[in-house]
């Protein structure tokens, strides 16, 4: 056999043989070392390490253990050779007898290990595999996140090999989209493909039109042929789609093919899902479970109506469309606009958000619901939201875009009510934030009920039409790190249910579409002729004043230094925390530059407990390292435009802002710093290390290792204090970087253009199985799971 150290894609399986064959006695000594420990996980890390006297080629192996399970006489290992690509085995530890292990086998040996009772009797399998089976999937990890490049070449392939059945399809796709009871596109004098072909020859006499003659002065000739408004607005822009269609029917290709179907006219009613927290525009930044999907939500919508708008001026509609936000009505709404039924979105015509209350047999539900236990109002919601959307559009709405874990539950509901194209885009997945949450969710239930919470998302992510993430760790991670739908793949909760195959992370409906920042608010700081001076007094008052108070803690005494800024929700898996004892940590950094956080309400007393424990934390540390002096602790502030301002005077500092997060699906205050060109140094497990280039556009830093994180900052001001240009360098670089990839212009013509694609397969796909299996774990599994949720006590 080949040296495998030799062979990149050598087969595990081989490797193993090889090494077992020239290395037994150390293999043997490691698996007893291993087994004497008895029954029980091995870290990744620790099996490394057991390794690394044991040739490069096993090595190479190990580094692909992300999990290992001892059970005597196995070891177990997840092995993942490429992100959304995992393999088990098991390894008799007497015999060093090698085998493939099904996946199911692996997740019982692990439910062995927690809960040895929950294998006994009949245990509920998941598999979604078998309804997913029919769709073409792209094999190579790099395709990952390009669902609509691969779907446009499957179609159109289709369209040209399966003319007979797919361009019927087509034009039967083309039939069904009217408004207020009226065709567009075509009308009943097209019966057939033949006829469609014919009727399309009229691209001979537009091409002899001038090309901006307006659509007025041929509409009779085209509707007396059977064509109806929503092929342009002018002759010149009817032509165009006419040839593609033309190039469709004789010779279809994956680009012709996307152009055309982004040109139909389909969206005009567009609901955006987002039940929990305090949903608004002013005064709520900072509030529980309120912070970047707000944020993320407002801005989509603008961008959205825009290039809806200017999508319905060019296909020649007179449609006024409309965007509504869901949220949930809040009658304690302290002092938010969260008890108002309907306000409009700041910046457009035809957007609004619309509440609407959790209710229950004894009537409204009054006061704020963490998000972790709004599980048991969700479907009595759903019927409300329904009746609301059917008033306020008369009739259903064209697009459902789901966002986290409730608001996505409550958008499949509807989408299966409605039958209507469904978006989810999760924004966080609780599961990769609480390691193990999955094996151990009997232990943490009474307080985050994931029972419910994982399998919505289940549902969710299954029963979408297509998902959109901010980066493609979002999705499967990197060569590291497992990512967010990843960790859906295969997993167990013992006692409910083993999902053997819940996602598949090359399944074409995942697209990777980033968010940008507002750049009516975030903006260069260089741009001085548009700075908000007259806010410089309220932020020089609230970083250098003297006096402490409820909304600052602490005070700075030296102003010359540059500031480290951090702003986010005061939680666990933000680590605010963790950044402000790396600093009182470190002596250099401390002499260096001062650090000044927006993070928690102090100004009134907190209902989330974890919100209650990191105040805590925060106010033992300030103690313990003696930070006052060096260190301001600001409370959460919800002014946006404000805030641009901030970060753009941190920048008037010399200084940069830090993003510790534990773990970060994207990080939109990462884009909003990177905007108004502060340096960045942000997170490296999660969205963030996609958005920064390491090095050219800001810093990569571990939250696992703070030492070395607070390092890479002292290395950066240290330059900067010997050349000025670096602390540039870096500001442009972050600047650059946001221009080529992260605006809202990009992401609106994108989820439009998917909205089109994915509503044309849903038309050719038959769902109907997938659908009745989803039931079935809805009915019989998610709603057990929410009965077992208490209802809210009202104060």
């Amino acid at each position: 056999m080949a040296d495998p150290s030799s062979c990149a894609h050598c087969n595990i399986y081989e490797i193993l043989d090889w090494t077992e064959s020239g290395h037994r006695d150390e293999i043997l000594a490691v698996l007893s070392r291993l087994e004497s420990k008895g029954k029980g996980f091995v870290q990744p890390q620790q099996l490394v390490a057991e390794f690394e006297a044991i040739p490069e080629a096993f090595g190479e192996v190990s580094k692909n253990i992300q999990e290992a399970v001892v059970l005597s006489p196995y070891l177990a290992l997840a092995l993942r050779p490429r992100p959304g690509v995992w393999e088990h085995i098991r390894i008799n530890t007497k015999t060093l007898e090698v085998e493939e292990l099904p996946v199911a086998e692996y997740l019982k040996m692990k439910e062995e290990l927690v809960d040895a009772s929950a294998n006994g009797g009949f245990v509920l399998e998941l598999d979604f595999e078998p309804f997913n089976a029919s769709v073409p999937k792209p094999t190579l990890s790099k395709s990952i996140g390009k669902g609509v490049e691969f779907l446009n070449r499957h179609l159109s392939a289709k369209l040209f090999t399966e003319p007979e059945s797919m361009q019927p399809e087509l034009l039967e796709f083309l039939r069904l989209h009217t408004h207020d009871g009226k065709n567009l596109m075509l009308n009943d004098n097209i019966e057939d493909v033949d006829a469609l072909q014919h009727v399309l020859e009229v691209e001979k006499y537009l091409s002899s039109l001038a090309p901006k003659t307006p659509y007025e002065a041929f509409e009779h000739k085209l509707q007396d042929l059977g064509l109806e408004r929503g092929w342009g607005n002018n002759a010149e822009r009817v032509l165009e789609t006419i040839k593609l269609l033309l190039d469709l029917l004789e010779a279809p290709d994956a680009c012709n093919f996307e152009k055309f179907i982004s040109k139909i006219p389909l969206v005009f009613n567009v609901v955006i899902m987002s039940p929990h927290g305090y949903f608004a525009q002013d005064n709520v930044l900072g509030y529980p479970d309120t912070g970047g999907q707000v944020v993320y939500i407002l801005d989509q919508v603008r961008a959205l109506e825009n290039e809806m708008l200017k999508r319905i001026k060019e296909q020649g509609l007179d449609i006024t469309p409309r965007i509504l936000i869901v949220t949930r009505l809040l009658p304690d709404a302290v002092g938010t606009t969260c008890g108002q039924r309907l306000e409009r979105v700041y910046g457009t015509e035809y957007s609004d958000i619309i509440r609407v209350p959790f209710r229950t047999e004894k009537g409204i539900v009054r006061r704020w619901i963490s998000r972790f236990e709004v599980w048991p109002y969700l479907e009595t919601y759903t019927e409300d939201v329904a009746t609301e959307l059917l008033k306020e559009f008369q009739g259903k709405p064209d697009l459902i875009v789901g966002n986290y874990s409730d608001g996505n539950i409550v958008a499949s509901l509807l989408a299966h009510k409605f039958d209507v194209t469904q978006c989810t885009i999760a924004h966080a997945l609780e599961k990769t934030k609480y390691p193990d949450s999955d094996l151990y969710w009997k232990k943490l239930e009474d307080k985050y009920h994931f029972s419910c919470q994982f399998t919505a998302d289940l549902i969710a992510m299954n029963q979408t039409d297509f998902i959109i993430t901010s980066t493609f760790q979002e999705i499967a991670g990197n060569k590291d790190t497992v990512g967010q739908y990843e960790t859906h793949i295969a997993f167990t909760m013992p006692g409910l249910y083993r999902v053997v195959n819940g996602i598949d992370c090359f399944d074409p409906k995942f697209n990777i579409v980033s968010p940008g920042a507002d750049m009516d608010i975030y903006f260069p700081y260089t741009e001085k002729e548009r700075r908000l001076t007259s806010f410089h007094p309220e932020i020089e008052e609230l970083i250098y004043s003297q006096v402490e108070n409820k909304e600052h803690l602490c005070v700075l005494n030296d102003r010359n230094k540059p500031i480290i800024f951090t702003m986010a929700r005061l939680d666990r898996v933000k680590n605010i925390t963790g950044l402000v004892e790396w600093y009182g940590k470190n002596a250099k950094l401390r002499e260096l530059v001062n650090l000044v956080v927006v993070a928690g309400d102090r100004r009134k007393e907190s209902k989330d407990n974890e919100e209650k424990a990191e105040m805590k934390k925060m106010y033992e540390l300030i103690d313990t390292y003696k930070l006052n002096g060096q260190f301001r602790w600001i409370s959460s502030q919800m002014n946006r435009v404000r805030n641009g301002e901030l970060y753009r005077y941190i920048a008037d500092t010399k200084g940069a802002f830090v993003q510790p997060a534990v773990y970060e699906a994207f990080g939109l205050t990462v884009v909003e710093s990177m905007t108004c060109g502060l340096p960045t140094f942000a997170t490296c497990k999660g969205g963030p290390a996609e958005i920064i280039v390491n090095g050219k556009s800001g810093y990569h830093i571990d939250p696992y290792h703070g030492d070395k994180a607070a390092e890479i900052l002292v290395d950066f001001f240290q330059k900067c204090k010997v050349d000025p240009s670096h602390w540039d360098n870096i500001s442009q670089g972050g600047l650059k970087r946001i221009e080529e990839k992260y605006t809202w212009q990009i992401y609106s013509e994108r989820l439009l253009t998917l909205t089109g694609v994915y509503g044309f397969l849903k038309h050719v796909s038959n769902l109907d199985e997938k659908r009745r299996y989803i039931e079935m774990l809805y009915a019989l599994r998610y709603k057990k799971s929410v009965e077992s949720v208490p209802l809210a006590e009202e104060e």
